[in-house]
């Protein structure tokens, strides 16, 4: 009597969170392996952070009364620079996607089983790996530039979080301004325009309370601050946080569960 052969379900079929969590990794791979074979990126995101410290903070250091407490200029602006690096780097993630669907990627990937928050948090996770990058950098060129960096393995690794946490929600609202503007030139004119606001309009290179009533409203609705309020905290010794750890990450995580769910939902309409 012959045995009827059955079908041995696949582990992502018996756990769908499983083949969820599957699909995220696999993007995320991909775009590991773009950063893997353009090593040299890496070495020109310095250049900004290298002006800033080392130039910048050097000159602004001999001014009185920008900071107050136990900091100096440099140890206020290193936590700055640092999501001012993730910012930058960030922000133009979305390039990405538009050059993926000019080479027809983009359309072999939607036609695929794999949810859309799937393929948007598997790049938002490979954009934290590169922000990660950025750290090492920051905490060089700071150590160089005379800053009082905290190197208690517990603060390295919240710093990790808070960079890894900004990156990925910088690159998908990246993502949406992708999906909104589909060619690369709309992009990066619209890239260099919101850069800009976002890191003047928070605590990376001064104090709120020196700002306007109207900007301090503004600074904290910018979740670029509390990203600079936690990595300051974390970062250097001395520092302190403002709005709270929770608050910092809370609010960062809410922005990016937003930004996710908005991403989902437009990511189609950019081969649309």
């Amino acid at each position: 009597m012959k045995l009827a052969a059955t079908a041995v379900p696949s582990p992502s079929a018996v756990n769908p969170l499983f083949g969820f969590f599957m699909q995220v990794w696999g993007v995320f791979c991909a775009e590991g392996q773009k950063l893997r074979h353009d090593p040299f990126e890496l070495a020109t995101r310095a250049i900004q952070p290298m002006l800033w410290l080392l130039l910048f903070g050097q000159v602004m250091a001999r001014v009185r009364g920008i900071t107050s407490g136990n900091l100096n200029y440099i140890d206020y602006l290193a936590a700055g620079i640092l999501a001012q690096s993730v910012l930058f780097a960030a922000i133009f993630f979305g390039i990405s996607a538009i050059w993926e669907k000019d080479l027809g990627i983009l359309h072999r990937m939607l036609v695929s089983p794999a949810p859309r928050s799937a393929i948007v948090l598997g790049k938002a996770m490979a954009a934290g790996i590169r922000g990660s990058v950025q750290c090492i950098i920051v905490y060089v060129l700071a150590m160089i530039a005379g800053a009082n960096v905290s190197m208690n393995p517990l603060h390295m690794l919240g710093v990790l979080a808070f960079v890894a946490l900004g990156s990925a929600l910088f690159s998908t609202l990246s993502l949406i301004i992708a999906c909104f503007v589909k060619t690369r030139e709309r992009f990066m004119g619209i890239g260099q325009v919101l850069t800009m606001p976002l890191f003047f309009a928070s605590n990376a290179i001064y104090p709120i309370s020196l700002m306007p009533k109207w900007l301090q409203i503004v600074s904290h609705v910018n979740p670029l601050t509390y990203q600079v309020d936690g990595l300051r905290a974390l970062m250097i010794n001395g520092g302190t946080t403002e709005f709270g750890f929770l608050a910092d990450y809370g609010i960062m995580a809410a922005v990016f569960f937003a930004l996710v769910l908005i991403a989902e939902r437009m990511y189609p309409k950019l081969v649309a």
